[in-house]
């Protein structure tokens, strides 16, 4: 008889042992895992099998709330979070393809990561004790989310303020200590990110994180928190400083764009973009005689601090400037990414 496909739990263990970001899973598929951005099969003891379209939906169907199920079934495609006791949290996408049902999960490690832990920029840890609009931005993948749950990490131990965290879904979960800190996932805890950032400024946050500035309502919305006197932590997928300062621009019609400008100028707190690239571990291990040195992606951040100087160019509309005011920028905690790349050895 033919060994039988592990569980959905199994796979779940065997990609976590493997250190791996992600698991993929396809029906007519045998299971992939992300392992430090390259995609790979999944070893297991046994030889790899292909995964049906009955086992693979009614593993998934398991993990969903009656919502979530009910949104797979009709649109086809749901994002949900779900924790597993041994294993942590994991972020996962079900969706139906070409030849049936497919899933990507995503591990989401049980502790919270500090700002050391991830490596960020020491300046960061004074740009979120100020009050305005601060960006995490850089490709999906690059570990945004891991930056943004440091960042709340780091006031709920160094301050004494209310946090509220929009986000779909929640991924991190925090336990209030100094703060207090009010998650909330979009879709279970409110229709969109608009809905939610409307009724946070109700709720009498000092800081609100939203998870990704997804349309030109959520973005106008936190302009106006930011200037109101919050701290507004938001994620945008841009690959620079100076293209997610014209994203936002972009996003309004020509008419606003002036006054956005002036808005933003005055908003931002700074700008942090961040990729992953492959480094080596210091350690490294024998195998078959022969030293192998082993990689793991690590975070490399770009920086903008909203100076005056840099007030002024978003203000005027000259982004092609901001690149040459990082470059000169060391004083205030500022670095380029061709910078950080060189100050990290790639």
């Amino acid at each position: 008889m033919p060994t039988p496909m592990p569980t959905l739990n199994e796979l779940l263990a065997l990609a976590v042992a493997q250190h791996a970001s992600d698991l993929h899973l396809s029906a007519g598929l045998a299971p992939r895992v992300r392992v430090h951005g390259v995609l790979q099969p999944l070893h297991m003891s046994t030889p790899s099998q292909m995964l049906t379209h009955d086992t693979l939906r009614r593993a998934l169907t398991e993990l969903m709330d009656e919502a979530q199920h009910t949104q797979f079934m009709q649109g086809h495609e749901v994002d949900f979070a779900f924790t597993l006791p041994t294993l942590g949290r994991f972020r996962a996408n079900a969706f139906m393809q070409q030849h049936g049902c497919a899933a990507v999960m995503r591990h989401i490690p049980s502790q919270t990561p500090t700002l050391s832990e991830v490596q960020a920029p020491q300046v960061l840890s004074d740009l979120i004790q100020q009050v305005g609009l601060l960006l995490v931005t850089g490709p999906t993948g690059s570990g945004k989310s891991t930056t943004l749950a440091a960042m709340v990490q780091h006031l709920n131990t160094h301050s004494q303020q209310h946090i509220v965290t929009l986000e779909d879904p929640i991924e991190f979960v925090h336990t209030s200590a100094q703060c207090l800190i009010t998650q909330r996932e979009i879709g279970s805890h409110s229709t969109s990110f608009a809905h939610a950032l409307r009724a946070a400024l109700r709720e009498d946050p000092d800081v609100i994180l939203v998870g990704e500035l997804r349309d030109l309502e959520t973005i106008r919305l936190a302009l106006t928190a930011a200037e109101t006197g919050h701290l507004v932590l938001a994620s945008l997928h841009t690959r620079s400083a100076a293209a997610s300062v014209e994203r936002i621009v972009d996003v309004f019609d020509g008419h606003e764009k002036a006054l956005v400008r002036t808005q933003l100028s005055e908003a931002l707190v700074g700008v942090v973009t961040q990729t992953l690239y492959p480094m080596p571990v210091s350690a490294t291990t024998t195998s078959q005689n022969n030293d192998v040195q082993h990689l793991e992606r690590r975070a490399v951040f770009e920086t903008l601090v909203a100076t005056p100087a840099i007030r002024h160019l978003i203000r005027e509309g000259k982004s092609a400037q901001i690149q040459s005011a990082m470059q000169t920028g060391a004083a205030h905690g500022m670095q380029t990414m061709a910078q950080a790349m060189q100050q990290a050895g790639l």
